[in-house]
């Protein structure tokens, strides 16, 4: 490689430390990147300069912390690029927490710096100006700027090797730096998803051996790097060696329980491998992180719920299993409300059941009140992981498609009682009656009515059948709310009724 094209905001930088007298350099994941030819996600400078030597070159700076690191403000449209981060040649102490150094000091020398980090590809360094001279390239993009490269990469262990041969490697003794920051541990998994890379083996044996420092790291932090794996073009792949190294049974061992428990008639693979397959589907499709995740999970409770040998084994009820087994690691790894609660939806009712005629347009509505419009795409995917982890060669046959259908032909109806054109105002005025239960229970029996044939949602109508329920009594409206909810579960019947179907009728 004898080009590096960088962004003009992260040149000038380094082209101003430089004409101060201070040495400017790339560092970690943007060097790594370069050397891969892949777009660096970020920028990151080292210099032998101290923050505030920085600060009175960058005036439009932040300096907030104790780690050397001085966050310069750019006028760059790119959102990326609107602040880089300038840090200090530095050393550190001992972890004495395992996550963060007891003291820092600022080093002399980038040498000094490297040793610190935590990857052999993530310690090269390149100096963008040195003594050389800066040259405008051949671009259409203005903002790129092209300098030579030959003699200004900084690399003391060997990193553009490990790059080369696809190696993960630790900077220096592995225990040393896995007891410094025990989160490298699953760093290197990641990475080796991300990267499609190996893990060195003396690095391997390490993490095995020090695997239990991994519960002293904040759930946070677990979850993040969790979060990037999944991400990972290899996630499936990483999440094996997680379990390879010892790792996952500390973060998460509820995955783990689906190991070597065999399934049905319709499943190929154990319960385990059909996870991981389910999730390296979404992968390849470019899925967002719920639908990952909810790939993941989708069948965990499936273990705890089978009942008889395989292949003739059931799994009654596994899907809320599953799903309170999923809320549990996402709440133990604090990951938002919003992931949260969308995962568990989606785990929650993966098990739907659609037969072409034998759910009718009603029972479609109902799906749709139940699980709502806007999850249908997800859920379809969700329904796409599990038919292609389960072995199945078609991921959305004819069944699938037929629902989509049917969904675009009603998805215009009334599925909820904000769209019955009686509201509960209007109710409570209609019938001269105060705010109580009644007045739900009356409004369930009327989109009951509505769901069954949407011709029913004109407001003289309403009328008249709300006049005729609030003639029932506590108990007869009770019933006839409880019934409507019954029936939204028309739709939603577990796969073994569908298995029984096939194997007893047919």
């Amino acid at each position: 490689m004898s080009k590096l094209e960088i962004p003009k905001e992260v040149a000038d930088i380094c082209k101003k430390l430089e004409e101060a007298d201070f040495e400017a350099y790339l560092v970690g994941g943007c060097v790594r990147d370069i050397l891969l030819n892949r777009e660096p996600k970020d920028w990151d400078i080292t210099t032998n300069a101290k923050p505030e030597q920085v600060q009175k070159i960058f005036p439009d700076s932040a300096y907030e912390n104790k780690f050397g690191t001085v966050a310069v403000k750019t006028r760059s449209e790119n959102e990326k690029l609107k602040i880089i981060e300038i840090t200090t040649f530095r050393i550190e102490g001992k972890y004495t927490d395992k996550r963060h150094p007891d003291e820092v000091k600022f080093a002399k020398t980038v040498e000094e710096d490297l040793s610190r980090r935590d990857f052999t590809i993530n310690a090269i360094a390149v100096r963008v100006n040195g003594k050389s001279k800066m040259e405008k390239g051949k671009t259409e993009t203005k903002s790129i700027i092209h300098y030579p490269l030959s003699i200004e990469l900084t690399d003391p262990f060997d990193g553009q090797e490990d790059t080369k041969n696809k190696i993960i490697k630790t900077v220096g003794k592995s225990s040393d730096r896995f007891n410094e920051d025990a989160l490298r541990m699953m760093r290197a998994v990641r990475f080796a998803a991300e990267l499609g890379f190996d893990i060195d083996k003396k690095t391997e044996d390490a993490i095995t051996k020090e695997a239990g420092l991994i519960e002293m790291i904040a759930k946070e932090r677990i979850r993040d790097e969790f979060t990037k794996l999944v991400m990972a073009p290899g996630a499936m792949k990483g999440i094996e060696k997680l379990e390879e190294l010892g790792l996952l049974k500390l973060i998460m061992p509820e995955l783990r329980e689906g190991i070597g428990v065999t399934q049905d008639k319709h499943h190929i693979y154990t319960v385990w491998e059909h996870n991981l397959r389910a999730l390296d589907y979404t992968v390849k499709k470019n899925y967002s992180l719920e639908v990952r995740l909810a790939a993941l999970f989708h069948d965990l409770g499936k273990p705890k719920t089978k009942a008889g040998k395989s292949p003739n084994s059931t799994f009654y009820n596994h899907e809320m299993v599953s799903a309170k087994m999923a809320a549990k690691i996402l709440d133990r790894l604090h990951f938002s409300n919003s992931i949260v609660e969308k995962v568990i939806h989606l785990v929650r009712y993966h098990m739907f059941y659609y037969n072409v005629g034998e759910v009718t347009e009603a029972g479609v509505r109902r799906f749709l009140a139940r699980v709502g419009p806007e999850n249908i795409d997800d859920f379809i995917k969700i329904r796409e992981a599990d038919r292609i982890g389960s072995g199945v060669p078609k991921a959305v046959p004819y069944k699938l498609r037929h629902l989509l259908f049917m969904i675009d032909k009603v998805k215009r109806d009334p599925i909820s009682p904000k769209m019955l054109k009686i509201n509960g105002n209007e109710l409570m005025e209609f019938l001269k009656i105060n705010p109580s239960p009644r007045v739900g229970w009356i409004l369930a029996a009327l989109l009951e009515e509505v769901i069954e044939d949407p011709k029913r949602n004109e407001k003289e109508y309403l009328e008249n059948k709300t006049k005729e329920l609030n003639g029932l009594s506590e108990k007869e409206l009770q019933r006839l709310f409880e019934k409507a909810r019954e029936s939204k579960t028309e739709f939603e019947g577990e796969i073994e009724k569908e298995i029984k179907r096939k194997y007893y009728i047919k």
